[in-house]
């Protein structure tokens, strides 16, 4: 993992537990994801089209096994979700903004259920600027969330209602590769959340998609 993502992630978590530094957590929290978009816009000017959708570790096991469009995909997706639905209790980016429509996909889930050869074809099919597009606005919109957290709300679990919800959206597959989802996003505290997919997922992913690039490469 980049040394400097995993020691100002670790420097978020320790400042999220304490009331005196939990704003300068939430600062840090913004300051990681800003370094982070940094790395996937450089995906974007740097990759031809056909780059997003390789697969060079099609056998592996690992988020190294998938391509850079599904990453993009797949991390904003699932950030929209929890931010939206379980967090704020709002409607997602991807439903006020049209971007079903937009992304050309032919899927509102995480992706999490796809696999191999499934994988490159999705990968295929989305337009990536408004791919691009969804993820700036959801990375702006889970950051207006999160700076309107209180500390107290660090501790509140999902409420069963928002739980409810989410099951009725159905974005989250059946599949038992994404049915999980759920219950580990409703174990979870807000800060449990934060720590994850506001963050550290952002961290595996992008790590995930520099390895792609250096064997495209």
């Amino acid at each position: 993992m980049n040394k400097e993502w995993s020691e100002t992630n670790k420097t978020m978590q320790a400042q999220l537990k304490r009331r005196d530094t939990y704003a300068a957590g939430v600062e840090t929290l913004c300051a990681l994801r800003d370094s982070l978009m940094d790395a996937l816009l450089l995906f974007r000017r740097g990759l031809a089209r056909a780059d997003f959708d390789a697969m060079p570790f099609l056998s592996a096991e690992g988020y190294h096994s998938k391509t850079v469009a599904y990453s993009v995909w797949h991390v904003f997706r699932i950030e929209d979700i929890v931010a939206h639905t379980l967090i704020r209790g709002d409607e997602q980016v991807f439903f006020s903004g049209g971007y079903q429509a937009r992304t050309r996909s032919p899927i509102i889930t995480t992706g999490n259920e796809l696999n191999g050869r499934e994988i490159a074809e999705f990968s295929r099919q989305l337009d990536l600027d408004a791919l691009y597009g969804y993820a700036a606005d959801v990375k702006a919109s889970t950051e207006a969330i999160v700076r309107t957290l209180p500390y107290e709300a660090m501790a509140r679990k999902v409420p069963p209602e928002r739980r409810e919800r989410l099951e009725a959206l159905r974005v989250v597959s059946s599949h038992e590769n994404a049915a999980w989802l759920v219950d580990y996003w409703c174990s979870k505290d807000t800060r449990g959340l934060i720590q994850m997919p506001f963050s550290r997922h952002w961290i595996m992913h992008i790590e995930a998609c520099r390895r792609i690039v250096g064997k495209l490469k």
